[in-house]
């Protein structure tokens, strides 16, 4: 990624989200851009106009801790949000490469034993590991069948994203669609700001980015989050509707990785239908000689 270009975005996007009258300025009657002017942000930030044009214009590099600190509060940044800002500077000082831990591709990567040994353990619910691209590379039985879907198509490639966009099963999946394609690009452009270096992300994000509108769009906001905690609904195909509650937990032996693991509400009708999917998840894996089983 460029990174002055993802600066200049990033910032300018924020920029335009927030409105004087959040900011404590009155709102004037003049404006001819969204949101606050630059001089007003230079202003919030303690920083001399001059210097906040240069940094709008992409230029982090040599950004103090305070500076950035500043920057992110005149701006509103939620956690996430400042969490990309100080990745996007750490790459301008070309500090990256020498602060983060090197990161593995997803073919070069198997699960510990005892890694798989967790997963398996979770029988409730699905349970699986994904990479900051979205690759699933690791699941429990469950968790298998959930994403059915995904496996269907071997264009897919076992990818959340790819399914999210490029797959018409996933308007059936997700019942609230445009929820679901908002955090996976939000989840997508975090990533792309931890590890811009990426060949396998810059290539997913070309592809995305011709082969859909939608994600073009959303890829175009420059949004970001954590994705740790919350509450999903799904349509699965055999057992029909889902509303379940999420958990998603930073693997630290493996920078860059993701468990998240699904439950449903007990007593609900979504613990009962993941009790049938899991019935159902037995009986197709049984019937799978076990020098085929990929999982």
């Amino acid at each position: 990624m460029d990174n002055q270009a993802e600066v200049r975005e990033f910032l300018t996007s924020r920029r335009a989200k927030i409105t004087p009258e959040q900011a404590g300025l009155p709102a004037g009657s003049r404006r001819r851009v969204p949101g606050l002017r630059r001089s007003e942000v230079a202003a919030l930030a303690d920083l001399s106009v001059e210097y906040y044009a240069k940094l709008e214009r992409g230029n982090l590099a040599g950004a103090s801790p305070a500076v950035l600190e500043a920057l992110a509060r005149a701006l509103r940044l939620d956690d996430a949000e400042r969490a990309h800002l100080l990745n996007l500077a750490h790459t301008a000082d070309g500090s990256d490469a020498l602060t983060r831990p090197r990161r593995r591709t997803t073919r070069a990567w198997t699960p510990h034993p005892s890694l798989q040994w967790v997963l398996d353990a979770v029988t409730a619910g699905p349970a699986f590991v994904r990479n900051g691209r979205m690759d699933v590379i690791a699941t429990n039985q469950l968790a298998r069948a959930f994403y059915d879907d995904i496996y269907a198509a071997a264009g897919n490639q076992a990818n959340l994203a790819r399914f999210q966009f490029l797959d018409p099963a996933s308007r059936r999946f997700y019942p609230d669609w445009d929820q679901a394609a908002d955090i996976a690009v939000a989840i997508l452009r975090t990533e792309a700001g931890r590890n811009p270096h990426d060949k396998e992300l810059h290539d997913l994000v070309g592809e995305l980015s011709t082969r859909s509108d939608e994600f073009r769009t959303r890829w175009g906001a420059h949004d970001v989050r954590h994705h740790g905690t919350g509450t999903k609904r799904f349509h699965h195909q055999t057992v029909g509707d889902l509303t379940l509650a999420y958990e998603g937990l930073e693997l630290a032996a493996e920078p860059g990785l993701t468990l998240t693991i699904y439950t449903a509400e007990p007593g609900s009708a979504s613990e009962e239908r993941l009790r049938l999917l899991a019935s159902w998840a037995a009986t197709q894996d049984s019937a799978v000689p076990a020098e085929r089983r990929t999982d």
